[in-house]
């Protein structure tokens, strides 16, 4: 799908879809020959965010066999990454700031996991079906950088651009607002990501409602995310959130990778799917075959 056919579609669901983010150059628990990714479809995900990935050395592991598990690289890792789990495929790319003001220690990134005119076309030749311009901790990701970099992500990428903070990111300054949230509206933002109400301290069901109803207003989206290892937190907590969050209207409901270090628990995927789309949908996404 093009990019805007992708929101049309994420539009059209009314709050049921489900984006699993995964580190995928790193095996998960004991399984070999398998990749994160296919893990997550197969318990309910309906988009895949890669997160840690190197967009000028895209090698994730399972992907191929043998010694070529992780080194693997002939362009066509993302490709056949889709055609394993028939499900639009994204990537994190990092609007590094250097002169942020920072709260902690900076973790420097390499040039292929930071945002850049140069990483977008890498992007959109590697065949991503959208790109997520955020932070990962203390890696000096600011809002501002995150605005600028939305314009060349407009202008070198025909996917799917979605953008904001999970977090802090390591750097003092409020994690979602209104003014920066107009302003990734201004440059052409097409999903608006913020925190999920009861991941970060402070963001509220009222707050986030303006966010929401201001997103909407633009004709936007708007994806609420579990970034802050909570995704690891048990299926009382992750219906509790994904429950709230819909009441107040997001279009899409991400969980994190961080708790098992590489994705979310399996367990966790399907309470936050039967959650917000009842079990009929959720047997349904799981069972399909994606040869249909």
């Amino acid at each position: 799908m093009s990019g805007k056919e992708l929101k049309q579609s994420i539009k059209a669901s009314e709050g049921r879809v489900i984006v699993s983010e995964n580190i995928a150059t790193h095996q998960v628990m004991s399984f070999d020959q398998i990749t994160t990714s296919e893990i997550a479809a197969a318990f309910g995900a309906d988009m895949i965010l890669l997160n840690m990935l190197d967009v000028f050395n895209p090698a994730i592991f399972g992907l191929y066999d043998g010694e070529d598990a992780v080194i693997h690289h002939d362009g066509q890792s993302i490709k056949r990454l889709q055609r394993l789990t028939g499900r639009p495929i994204g990537v994190n790319l990092e609007p590094v700031d250097p002169n942020a003001n920072m709260a902690e220690d900076r973790t420097e990134i390499p040039e292929g996991r930071t945002a850049s005119k140069k990483s977008l076309q890498e992007a959109e030749k590697l065949g991503f079906n959208f790109v997520v311009l955020t932070g990962n901790p203390g890696t000096g990701v600011t809002n501002e950088q995150i605005a600028a970099n939305i314009k060349v992500a407009k202008e070198n990428f025909s996917g799917l651009v979605i953008a904001g903070k999970m977090h802090g990111a390591g750097v003092n300054e409020p994690v979602v607002s209104s003014d920066s949230v107009t302003q990734f509206l201004n440059a052409g933002a097409d999903v608006i990501l913020v925190p999920a109400v009861g991941t970060v301290p402070g963001l509220n069901d009222t707050t986030l409602q303006e966010i929401v109803d201001l997103v909407h207003g633009q004709n936007a989206l708007v994806m609420s995310t579990i970034g802050t290892s909570q995704e690891g937190s048990g299926a009382s907590y992750i219906e509790n959130i994904a429950i709230r969050n819909k009441i107040i209207g997001v279009d899409i409901q991400h969980i994190g990778d961080s708790a098992w270090g590489v994705q979310s628990p399996m367990e966790n995927i399907y309470p936050l799917s039967k959650a917000i789309r009842g079990e009929r949908h959720t047997i349904s996404r799981m069972a399909r075959s994606i040869n249909r």
